[in-house]
């Protein structure tokens, strides 16, 4: 049976009961809440602890894609969303922080950190063993019949908009980039029965997300006898996350926007995301490279800028480590997305595409980036890039000479 992560901490059983508490005082006091708090509380624990209908020796292998925002995440969960044995699904924690987010404010008060890791968990567990059912308690509005038009990204995932799911005959060809819009409009709204039994006809399910802070809340899932989980950790020159998120999210960075434009600094420019993003990515690393037994076999650490360099090599060892075999679709969709003159306004819009000129835009941040902003970055993330083998400039001529990669050659292999 497993068990939820508070009863395998002690130190997290006050805090799980003090929260279970407030939950229900808030239903009494919140009548309109009551549907999301009984959902939760019922199906989440009945789901999780029953688990009398799994085979007790699942051949199936599990692989989360582990990352933060802009990193490269979604370029390399298409790599192995591009294998025809993987059940692929792109960010699905998205709907339980949108349950959340989206509930009353006293409701999210009770909610904390812990409490809200633990739904990422249990969901994660639930899709892992292919109860795509479970989401029906986070997906808003709410699946009726197990039908829904609202699941988030669904396009990304080939499973998603092929056989059994989708009809014969609608299939995006497997070197197509991910589209936002086609999938919903050929296949009709997702039946997640469909999609359940896809699940189990596969022998890897892959998830991909950014949610989760530190590899260290992923600990109960490694340990879970009925996983057989395989972490890929993506990591990014922070400098690049953040001149990507700037692009990407342009509202919630206009103060950044204007720094960089102008090279003065805002007095309510926010630094306490980015030094946030530095702080998990290094503790998420160190955990690593100790080699802790639960991660013995389970990680391996990936450098997006190696990846973008050396495609066809890093993709290789992912593969190998995540227990897959590299097949030729695989490697023309790889040609394909990192060989491209892509340039069309609508591409480059487009907030996930994946298909690029890989080389040139692992660095081209350093053509975007004010010298300013990226020395703060420095100062903020000073550890993180020592960690990882990023070198700092000291001058907007050292920043803008792309001759000279900031990127030092590091090897990490996988924990054994």
């Amino acid at each position: 049976m497993w068990t939820p992560a508070a009863a395998l901490d002690p130190s997290a059983s006050h805090t799980h009961t003090n929260t279970l508490l407030a939950m229900q005082r808030s239903k009494q006091d919140r009548p309109e809440n009551s549907y999301l708090i009984r959902r939760i509380d019922d199906s989440r624990w009945r789901t999780s602890c029953d688990d009398s209908w799994l085979p007790m020796d699942s051949p199936r292998k599990h692989i989360l894609l582990f990352a933060t925002t802009r990193s490269g995440s979604s370029f390399t969960g298409q790599l192995l969303n591009q294998h025809p044995g993987v059940f692929y699904v792109f960010e699905p924690l998205y709907h339980v922080q949108q349950a959340f987010t989206n509930s009353s404010s006293r409701l999210r008060r009770t909610l904390d950190r812990r409490a809200l890791l633990g739904a990422y968990r249990d969901l994660l567990l639930n899709l892992y063993t292919c109860e795509l059912h479970f989401m029906e308690n986070y997906i808003r509005p709410e699946p009726q019949e197990h039908i829904t038009s609202s699941f988030f990204r669904r396009s990304s995932s080939h499973a998603l908009c092929s056989p059994p799911v989708c009809s014969d005959g609608v299939v995006a060809a497997a070197s197509d980039p991910p589209d936002e819009t086609w999938c919903p409009k050929k296949c009709g709204a997702l039946n997640l029965t469909l999609a359940s039994m896809s699940c189990l006809s596969r022998g890897h399910v892959a998830v991909k997300t950014v949610r989760v802070p530190e590899v260290g809340d992923l600990r109960t899932l490694t340990e879970d006898p009925r996983l057989d989980l395989k972490i890929v950790h993506l990591v990014r020159d922070p400098r690049a996350i953040l001149a990507s998120r700037m692009m990407a999210f342009s509202d919630q960075f206009r103060a950044w926007k204007i720094w960089n434009a102008t090279g003065r600094q805002p007095r309510y420019v926010d630094l306490s995301q980015i030094t946030s993003t530095c702080k998990d990515m290094v503790a998420s690393v160190e955990t690593g490279l100790q080699r802790p037994a639960w991660l013995r076999g389970r990680y391996l650490l990936v450098r997006y800028e190696d990846l973008a360099f050396n495609p066809k090599d890093k993709a290789s060892e992912i593969y190998k480590f995540a227990g897959l075999e590299m097949e030729d679709r695989v490697r023309t969709w790889i040609a394909k997305n990192t060989n491209s003159n892509a340039s069309s306004p609508s591409e480059w819009n487009y907030r996930y595409s994946t298909t690029r000129d890989s080389r040139v835009t692992a660095e081209s941040w350093r053509l975007r980036l004010g010298f300013d902003i990226v020395r703060t970055v420095q100062n903020l993330c000073n550890d993180t890039l020592a960690l990882l083998g990023y070198k700092q400039v000291r001058s907007v001529a050292e920043l803008r000479n792309l001759s000279q990669s900031l990127v030092e050659h590091r090897t990490f292999q996988p924990v054994t």
